[in-house]
């Protein structure tokens, strides 16, 4: 019996630089490892994010791919990637699917763990 399926994980950072707190516009830096855990080849062929901010104001982004690519992955195979998010708090998460097609024509979906983007806490 075929398997169908990703492993996905996140790691995340935030990016000093290309924020402005002062008008309330946060950076955050995400990276992506998907990884094939299953038993056939298949192919990552779009994407669904859900962005909450602190303030529960909700961004949806959908397209073809990630970052430009759709990566086909045999039984093993990973693939990484760096993106990011822009938020009006300091504060937020992200989750979703990745929407893929097995080399055999299956078509599942991946779903993506909710992960936090946050300001790295500072003592004083």
């Amino acid at each position: 019996m075929p398997a169908y399926e990703f492993a996905v994980s996140v790691r995340t950072q935030y990016l000093e630089e290309q924020s402005d707190p002062d008008r309330a516009h946060y950076v955050f830096a995400y990276a992506v490892t998907i990884k094939n855990t299953g038993t056939v080849p298949a192919q990552l062929i779009s994407r669904h994010w859900i962005i909450t901010d602190t303030n529960n104001r909700i961004e949806e982004v959908s397209g073809l791919g990630v970052v430009g690519n759709q990566p086909l992955l045999q039984p093993g195979e990973q693939f990484e990637y760096t993106s990011g998010a822009a938020l009006e708090t300091p504060q937020g998460s992200m989750k979703g699917e990745y929407f893929c097609v097995a080399e055999d024509g299956t078509r599942f979906e991946v779903p993506i763990p909710e992960f936090v983007l946050s300001l790295p806490r500072t003592l004083h």
